[in-house]
């Protein structure tokens, strides 16, 4: 399954938490047992998609990150091969409704030299991502969200070897930061095209960026009490 990363919830006596699966397109939910012991359970599949055109004639959608709400009431991935961001609403944790989706570049752009021959999720691929007159190359990578949990940043860049495999024009001409502001109340997710960095404009060239963080905490491994 390749686990990649892995976040508890942030209340300090909940004893359960979300680990990623990439290649596998699995999250996984693990959680302690009243006799002590741990056991884990898959609660979130994403299919690979059927493609032509493509480095596999099956494209799994590649779960690079996830980051949970300081409220403990959302879960966010990111799919970097199939470009998309997803918000699941936990309050269930064991069974997380899919509650906001947003494609942000990614492997299967309708304007792109891959084509998808079966897709069990979307009736067709969606459209390439600009910002500012620039098109957006790479997918969805690192999440961090707002303490308050309506603004979720987004980077596009994974590390440099596979940028180059996957998205050689984002590793030749830069990165993106994005932005997007989240609905807390009923679930969704909109672009903010007010705010954004491009890592293309750096003074010594283009950069690719990665980790994303907040000054004195931020939702990555804060608690509350």
């Amino acid at each position: 399954m390749i686990p990649l990363e892995l976040r508890f919830l942030h209340n300090p006596d909940a004893t359960e938490g979300y680990v990623a699966c990439a290649l596998s397109g699995n999250i996984m939910r693990f959680y302690k047992n009243k006799s002590g012991t741990w056991s884990a359970m898959k609660v979130i599949d994403i299919p690979a998609k059927k493609v032509e055109g493509w480095a596999l004639p099956e494209m799994p959608a590649l779960i690079k990150d996830l980051i949970i709400s300081l409220d403990d009431r959302y879960l966010y991935i990111t799919c970097w091969i199939h470009g998309d961001v997803r918000q699941y609403d936990i309050t269930d944790t064991a069974n997380p409704k899919l509650v906001g989706q947003l494609f942000l570049g990614g492997s299967i752009c309708n304007d792109g030299s891959v084509k998808v021959t079966e897709d069990k999720e979307l009736k067709s691929q969606p459209d390439p991502l600009y910002i500012n007159g620039k098109r957006v190359e790479g997918g969805p990578q690192m999440l961090q969200l707002s303490l308050d949990g309506k603004r979720l940043y987004v980077t596009t860049s994974l590390f440099s070897s596979w940028d180059n495999q996957f998205y050689p024009k984002m590793a030749k001409n830069g990165s993106f930061l994005v932005m997007m502001d989240v609905d807390t109340e009923k679930g969704g997710l909109t672009l903010n095209k007010n705010f954004y960095v491009d890592f293309g404009t750096e003074p010594d060239g283009p950069s690719l960026a990665h980790e994303i963080r907040y000054p004195g905490g931020d939702c990555t491994s804060d608690i509350w009490v």
